[in-house]
């Protein structure tokens, strides 16, 4: 693991640890994010933690020709009066997945220097948010990067209301034309609309395209 500065560069990922994190330290300066994105890194860490960046192998994504959605899923989309929006309510969302409580997790990682990073990125194009509507309620979403090469990247997602999140994911993917949705690190949640893992090597020929 290798210790930034103030210089904008990224170790070669190959010399990132067993568990993917690749160095430590920098800052969430625009430019910094959109280097590490183009280079298959992303920032995780927590509140009380310095900045951490990884590039996990596998990678852990979805190709959406192979997303999965369940007989009761399929009912849910049917059924429910929600709406789903995009880029409707970034600030909303963000903040909503920085307070979603998450088992085995005291804190959160998207702090509010995170926040603000995020919002600067969405501000200037490069960051995404999907909104589920009950009615003028807020119940669910999520938030990402799209570099504009093809490939989202699913950065956090809430739910107020039981699958939801599910609903706003399920629904974008349906209705865009990504060829690959980054999901970073395995989640049961996500494995069980078909994400899975492939080799860092192959994920790097997707983002280079």
């Amino acid at each position: 693991m290798r210790f930034l500065t103030e210089d904008l560069w990224f170790p070669d990922v190959t010399k990132a640890s067993e568990d993917g994190i690749l160095a430590i330290g920098g800052d969430l300066s625009v430019a910094r994010l959109l280097l590490a994105y183009r280079s298959g890194i992303f920032p995780w860490f927590e509140t009380d933690e310095p900045i951490l960046w990884w590039s996990p192998d596998p990678r852990f994504v979805l190709f959406p020709e192979r997303l999965k959605v369940s007989k009761s899923m399929r009912q849910i989309l049917r059924n429910k009066d929600y709406t789903v929006t995009v880029n409707k309510a970034f600030v909303d969302v963000i903040k909503a997945c920085a307070e979603a409580k998450r088992g085995g997790q005291e804190g959160t990682w998207i702090t509010q220097n995170m926040i603000v990073a995020f919002t600067e990125l969405y501000n200037l194009g490069y960051a995404k948010s999907v909104e589920v509507w009950d009615g003028d309620e807020l119940i669910g979403g999520l938030y990402g990067i799209d570099l504009g090469n093809g490939i989202f990247t699913g950065e956090s997602m809430f739910a107020k209301e039981s699958n939801a999140s599910k609903v706003g994911f399920i629904t974008f993917v349906q209705n865009t034309d990504y060829k690959l949705i980054d999901c970073q690190v395995f989640t049961n949640h996500l494995a069980s609309l078909g994400a899975e893992g492939i080799p860092r090597d192959e994920f790097l020929r997707y983002i280079k395209g």
